[in-house]
């Protein structure tokens, strides 16, 4: 099993970084390692995340790391990570894909 970030989900990553090193460039840091980590520590295990309320699909789950939401889809060998967000905001329009795994 490996993980993948999409390009949606590394650009919210940056966009995270920049928001806090604004105030703290340290904890910047801190918190993307600590959003990566939770993210890559789902591989042994992908149905550990809840399935995300939105969609209702098995395939799309979501881990839950501070006030941050990891979206990801479950393939049979890998683990694709959609999106990372403050879950105080809406859902990011087109970040799930039409469809199964």
């Amino acid at each position: 099993m490996k993980l993948f970030w999409t390009e949606t989900a590394k650009k919210d990553l940056l966009a995270i970084r920049r928001f806090i090193a604004a105030d703290n460039p340290n904890a910047a840091r801190q918190w993307i390692t600590r959003l990566r980590d939770r993210a890559r520590n789902v591989l042994p295990v992908p149905e550990s995340g809840r399935m995300v309320p939105e969609f209702s699909r098995e395939d799309i789950r979501e881990l839950i790391e501070g006030n941050y939401r990891i979206v990801y889809q479950v393939f049979p060998d890998r683990i694709v990570v959609l999106t990372v967000f403050e879950g105080h905001r809406l859902f990011p329009e087109r970040t799930i894909p039409d469809g199964g795994a």
